[in-house]
């Protein structure tokens, strides 16, 4: 199948882009480069052993969107190309409706122009906001709190009133919770631009040297130890989900939701003295207050992901520290 990955140079998009290759896909990716660099389409094509086809283009350019459809003949899409800082969104959240939301129907307009109806969408679990139970499963209520949230649940909602509209649709909404780790060959891993977001990559850059000491926002939560719990899931069981995903709406028209988290939760506490434990490095790091839009404690329920699209996370925890680390010493060797 030829598909075009939007963001495809990013953290879970380029991991994502080796799972459907190794498959035997045909892979373009679709990038405009402001959270990547365009070194990992480099990185991608020492692992693939084939150079990767890369267009730079913002999925809001509809023209250049549907050129790319047509061009490359693509038969289906998966779209990561967005915005995903919680905090960045509470403080801009117009950034993320143009580039969440108005990007997301750009790119639906232009799938449209070409007749291309195979849709693999990456959300959030952010959607379901404060838990009203766990852990969250596809049927709990969605409340998101950020505008972060409020942009993923909005292109959910698009997504299925698309599907209502058009028979021939097939959409699948992938609800996925903290992805971690990097690809076993260290070529590649999360490698933000900015001050990372997310706990792994600023734990690299806090044992690189590049920061003085890891942040964590948030000591009095009533969780285990007080900080924040996440579900966190290495990026190639992620990468595999969406293999799962695109097998499973070779047979199931419609808009279909699914989980994908490994159902148990992990204290920033806890993965911090796991990552200090198994890679023998110390992590200096300090407190800090609660960050705006954060949630105390979240963790999934995959059972439906296991059922229908016959997926659930191989990888545990001390994998993703691993691998984490590997990807950190290979890049700080290449940097050098």
């Amino acid at each position: 199948m030829n598909i075009l990955i939007t963001g495809g140079a990013g953290y879970i998009g380029s991991h994502t882009a080796i799972a459907l290759a190794n498959a035997g896909h045909k892979i373009t990716i679709f990038d405009n480069l402001c959270n990547s660099k365009l070194t990992v389409i480099d990185q991608l094509t020492k692992i693939l052993g084939f150079p990767v086809n890369f267009i730079n283009g913002d999925v809001r350019n509809t023209p250049l969107v549907n050129k790319s459809l047509k061009e490359n003949e693509i038969e289906g899409v998966i779209h990561f190309a967005g915005l995903k800082s919680v905090a960045e969104s509470v403080a801009n959240p117009l950034l993320y409706y143009s580039n969440n939301v108005q990007g997301s129907i750009s790119l639906i307009e232009a799938m449209q122009q070409n007749q291309v109806k195979t849709f693999v969408f990456s959300s959030s679990a952010t959607v379901y906001g404060e838990p009203t139970y766990l852990p969250y499963d596809e049927k709990h209520p969605t409340n998101p709190i950020n505008p972060y949230g409020h942009s993923k649940l909005q292109v959910e909602t698009i997504l299925g009133d698309w599907a209502k509209s058009d028979p021939e649709v097939k959409a699948s909404i992938l609800r996925y919770f903290n992805p971690v780790g990097a690809h076993e060959s260290g070529l590649i891993g999360e490698n933000p631009n900015q001050i990372p977001n997310n706990l792994m990559p600023y734990i690299a850059k806090v044992i690189c040297g590049s920061l003085p000491n890891l942040n964590i926002y948030g000591k009095d939560y009533g969780t285990r130890d007080g900080t924040g719990e996440r579900d966190y899931i290495h990026v190639m069981d992620l990468a595999e989900g969406h293999l799962a995903a695109i097998d499973y709406l070779k047979n199931n028209h419609g808009s279909h939701i699914h989980n994908l988290g490994t159902g148990h939760g992990t204290t920033v506490l806890e993965l911090i003295e796991a990552f200090q434990e198994i890679n023998k490095v110390e992590i200096p790091y300090k407190f800090s207050g609660r960050r705006g839009g954060d949630l105390a404690s979240y963790y999934s329920d995959a059972n439906k992901a296991l059922k229908e699209l016959g997926w659930q996370a191989r990888r545990n925890l001390e994998q993703s520290c691993k691998d984490t680390y590997h990807h950190l010493l290979i890049s700080n060797n290449r940097a050098k």
